[in-house]
């Protein structure tokens, strides 16, 4: 910690020295507003880039002492094999007293960059007109040392807040900062348009699996079924999307606007059939749509053209956006459901609560297919050969007047200095080898890659979606057999729930990830969810309304904050091998969470045979036990959680 303290007091001192020649330059600069003269504004001009440069080499020092800290904190993993790199950043790095605040967040430094960044704008406009930045924030800056301010501000960025705790709920790749070049080809890969469309490809998906959640029930019962088949309605979708995520990953490899078209016919041609299935009369064709909407599942799609389409600049705000996405149309879903309470026919076509959903669905798609095929922009699919040479050239470059500089790195003597070079090399070169770096090439050896800490997860990761597909999936048939709630009713307080996710993760991601280590958390909400659950079986003859929506509150909720906390876990523990490729660890989870689905939406339907009296404590019981399992799974690996 000494280190460390003698690192922050001269970066406290030397952001005062820079903070006190802005002062005077900004006291000369309002003197030459008054009288301008060309040739003193150059002069000033010149006197704010020195600051910049200075400012620059400041920013280096900074990132080498953070990675001389990271250095350490590695060669202490690998002497004691334990995880503790991740857990020490992100405890010491994000309390608020903690001194590697000004290592890891930069503080203080980020007023300094704004003040030159104004200055040099306001001089570099008009002369040194009054007009600011802040009023017009579309102006641009060009001058070249601004940008290698804001890249080198960029670098450091590295912190546990809302965005990236959202983030990491997509489980997509966050790489380290590129080269230029690296960063100049992902510019190019990138079209906002086609993100945005994976955005609502994502969410469309999400309102089509929910928005017949309220009416599953009356639906199957309409077609002559009992009403608990609803479990096999609304998991059908879940069984397609198994097998779908695997193709759909592996077609994401050469294409991705194919996949998407493919995609968005498939939810067409399945929405159509759910809602012609009312008309025929037939369970089966029913079936069969919801089966050929789960075939158009495309998150796979949409995580990976995320992961590799999207500049790392705004990678972590697009990958929220996909969390984002998915937790507002599993909202949607069902309020959209409560307002579709209409009945009439045209010809000899039906629409009603039941098939609106199915129609409206179909429209949808369809718009989205037009939109989709005049807007999307294939990106091109090349190797990552060729670059190392240009980011060397780049890099030196880029680097070559900073490490001239007369700053150095007081965390590291010359001698631990050349020691942690030699074992970085080390390490690089075992690190390099393409066995290392190669993907899974298939489920089997994804397997083989999964560590017991990468399987508590998984483990965690299908109870929660198991406990949370119960709840969702039964909800109208529960709500009606004990409180006689009507479809809109249902819809409003499915609507509820879906929303409640943004603003949980807000306060997990901006205040509890500060205050406790992820597997505290972890822990916790498993305990909870257990709570939840024990509270939502009938265990009196009266169930009442209450009971039944705050237990499901507690469910719910709780088992939002574990699902945060267990991905950014499990992103961490998980073999880099599981990064890239078809068999990623994003497809990983996914098709523990679908299984999870499939498996509560059987178990609805089977319960069902039993007596809908007994459906509720029947499909309970299971989660029951898969909490307790990974509760005790969870304290077996706790210590190797970081």
């Amino acid at each position: 910690m000494e280190g460390i303290e003698k690192i922050v007091l001269f970066l406290l001192e030397q952001q005062g020295h820079l903070a006190g020649r802005l002062q005077k330059l900004g006291e000369q600069r309002k003197i030459l507003l008054e009288q301008p003269d060309m040739s003193q504004i150059c002069q000033l001009r010149e006197a704010y880039r020195e600051v910049g440069q200075d400012l620059l080499k400041l920013l280096w020092f900074v990132d080498m002492n953070a990675t001389g800290i990271r250095k350490i904190l590695k060669k202490f993993d690998k002497r004691f094999g334990y995880r503790f790199t991740d857990y020490y950043v992100t405890t010491r790095a994000n309390h608020p007293f903690s001194q590697l605040q000004q290592v890891f967040k930069h503080v203080g430094i980020g007023a300094v960059v704004g003040a030159l960044s104004r200055n040099l704008a306001d001089l570099e406009d008009h002369q040194g007109s009054c007009l600011s930045i802040y009023d017009q924030p579309s102006i641009p800056l060009k001058d070249p040392v601004i940008d290698q301010i804001n890249a080198s501000v960029d670098r450091l960025t590295r912190s546990t807040n809302f965005l990236q705790f959202i983030g990491q709920h997509a489980l997509i790749a966050q790489e380290d900062i590129p080269s230029a070049a690296e960063d100049h080809v992902d510019d190019q890969r990138y079209h906002f348009i086609s993100l945005l469309l994976n955005l609502a490809n994502t969410f469309l998906y999400m309102v089509n699996t929910y928005i017949i959640v309220p009416t599953a029930d009356d639906y199957s019962l309409s077609l002559g079924a009992a009403a608990t088949v609803c479990g096999v309605i609304i998991g059908s979708m879940a069984v397609a999307q198994v097998f779908s995520s695997v193709y759909f990953s592996a077609w994401s490899n050469k294409s991705y606007f194919r996949p998407l078209v493919f995609s968005s016919i498939m939810l067409f041609m399945g929405n159509m059939l759910y809602a012609l299935a009312y008309d025929l009369n037939s369970i089966a064709v029913l079936l069969i749509g919801r089966l050929l909407c789960g075939l158009g599942s495309a998150r796979a799609v949409n995580r990976r053209y995320i992961s590799d389409c999207v500049p790392l600049k705004i990678r972590l705000q697009a990958s929220a956006g996909f969390v984002s996405a998915s937790a507002l149309g599993m909202a949607c879903g069902p309020a959209l459901a409560g307002l579709l309470q209409t009945n009439f026919k045209i010809y000899l076509l039906t629409f009603n609560q039941n098939t609106l959903p199915g129609w409206v669905m179909a429209l949808v798609w369809l718009m989205y297919l037009f939109w989709l095929w005049i807007s999307f922009r294939e990106p091109v699919h090349d190797t990552e050969e060729g670059h190392a040479p240009q980011d060397a050239d780049a890099g030196c470059m880029n680097n070559e007047r900073l490490e001239n500089g007369p700053l150095q790195p007081l965390l590291l003597s010359s001698k631990e200095k050349q020691d942690e070079d030699g074992d970085q090399d080390f390490d690089d070169s075992e690190e390099a080898s393409e066995e290392s770096r190669r993907p899974a090439t298939s489920i089997a050896s994804a397997y083989r890659l999964l560590t017991p800490s990468v399987k508590v997860q998984l483990l965690i990761y299908f109870m929660l979606k198991y406990a949370m597909e119960i709840l969702l999936s039964e909800s109208s048939v529960i709500t009606t057999l004990y409180f006689s709630w009507s479809t809109s009713t249902v819809a409003i307080f499915l609507a509820i729930l879906g929303l409640t996710v943004l603003p949980v993760n807000a306060i997990v991601g901006s205040y509890l990830t500060n205050m406790f280590e992820d597997r505290q958390i972890l822990l916790a909400s498993e305990i909870v969810v257990l709570v939840g659950i024990i509270l939502s079986f009938r265990v009196a003859r009266l169930y009442s309304v209450p009971q039944y929506v705050c237990s499901a509150l507690i469910t719910f909720v709780s088992a939002e904050v574990l699902e945060g906390v267990n991905l950014s876990l499990l992103s961490r523990v998980m073999s880099s091998r599981l990064a890239r490729g078809t068999y990623n660890g994003g497809l990983l989870s996914t098709e523990a969470g679908t299984l999870a689905r499939v498996v509560a939406d059987g178990t609805i339907t089977l319960a069902g045979y039993l007596g809908e009296d007994q459906l509720l404590n029947v499909t309970l019981l299971p989660s029951l036990l898969i909490c307790l399992a990974s509760i005790v799974a969870t304290f077996l690996t706790y210590n190797t959680l970081y």
